[in-house]
């Protein structure tokens, strides 16, 4: 009720009038692939039988979260590229705001539910169709979500409720946590330090249980004794342990370094990174290191 602007301005990137058409095909071309991709893998996985286990279960709900993920961030993106007018209201940038922090913190901990799975799957071989049970699953794809819209609720309510004065151009290409902090003209200490609070808490506790996993699950693979052995159990986690550097290389670099050091070009081209990149190669990255989803995928386009 505070602020007083109506909308900000997204300055995006700035570009010239010969590589505007160029780099709004580019983004719209990755976009399109991005979204193709991601649906390609969950009808590869809704329609093979093999495909229906935990692992890919996870794998599925990765790839449904990233269509959306990309969805909020994207058209917005390209459309400002060859707009003169780069407005977003006020509601729009804390809606965009909302759901792009759901869907990150998301992903932080489904990631390190993913990690869980490989864990039980390698080291818990016997007790692991015990314990990953379809409900079982269910219920923490669900807490993965919970997380999320919690952790974004919470986060929205102290942002939404800072003042915003006469600046209302945001340097960046859509609605961030940290430009709208920058921008702001009211105290914003107990914001930032809600933020820090609860970025600890999605970023390091996943962090440290994939940490935990993948540590256990390399002290389980030395111990066997073939070296056929020891590769099969690594091709069932590489993909995923190659997506979890991809992912929190890119993030922990924004939302971790001190505020001191923040630089916008540098936030800006990481935050390429894991808004375009990133999804982009994520279901490459598991169709070309798994050999299930290989094998899925031929029949699929077999039939």
């Amino acid at each position: 009720n505070e602020t007083k602007v109506m909308y900000f301005i997204l300055l995006g990137f700035p570009t010239t009038g010969e590589l505007q058409l160029l780099l709004f095909s580019a983004l719209f071309l990755v976009y399109l692939l991005t979204v193709l991709e991601n649906l390609l893998i969950i009808l590869i996985i809704r329609n093979n039988h093999s495909l229906h286990k935990p692992m890919y279960l996870f794998l599925g709900n990765l790839s449904f979260l990233e269509i959306w993920y990309v969805s909020v961030i994207e058209p917005k993106m390209i459309m400002d590229v060859l707009s003169h007018d780069k407005r977003i209201s006020f509601q729009g940038c804390m809606a965009q705001l909302h759901f792009f922090v759901t869907l990150v913190c998301t992903e932080y901990v489904l990631l390190a539910v993913m990690a869980c799975d490989r864990f039980l799957a390698i080291c818990k071989p016997l007790r692991y169709p015990l314990i990953m049970r379809h409900r079982f699953c269910a219920q923490l794809v669900a807490g993965c979500w919970m997380c999320g819209l919690t952790t974004s609720s919470i986060k929205l309510s102290f942002i939404a409720h800072l003042s915003f004065c006469d600046v209302d151009k945001i340097n960046h290409f859509f609605c961030d946590i940290s430009p709208l902090l920058n921008i702001s003209c009211s105290d914003s200490s107990l914001a930032e330090l809600v933020d820090f609070i609860l970025a600890l808490l999605v970023i390091m506790v996943p962090l440290c249980t994939v940490l935990a996993s993948y540590i256990c699950i390399l002290v389980t693979v030395l111990k066997i004794p073939s070296s056929q052995g020891r590769q099969k159990a690594f091709s069932t986690c590489s993909s995923h342990l190659t997506v979890v550097i991809l992912f929190y290389s890119t993030t922990l670099f924004t939302y971790c370094h001190p505020k001191l050091m923040y630089t916008y070009r540098a936030n800006k081209l990481v935050s390429v990174l894991y808004t375009v990149v990133v999804p982009l190669l994520n279901p490459l990255i598991y169709c070309l290191r798994n050999k299930e989803v290989r094998s899925a995928m031929e029949k699929t386009f077999t039939c």
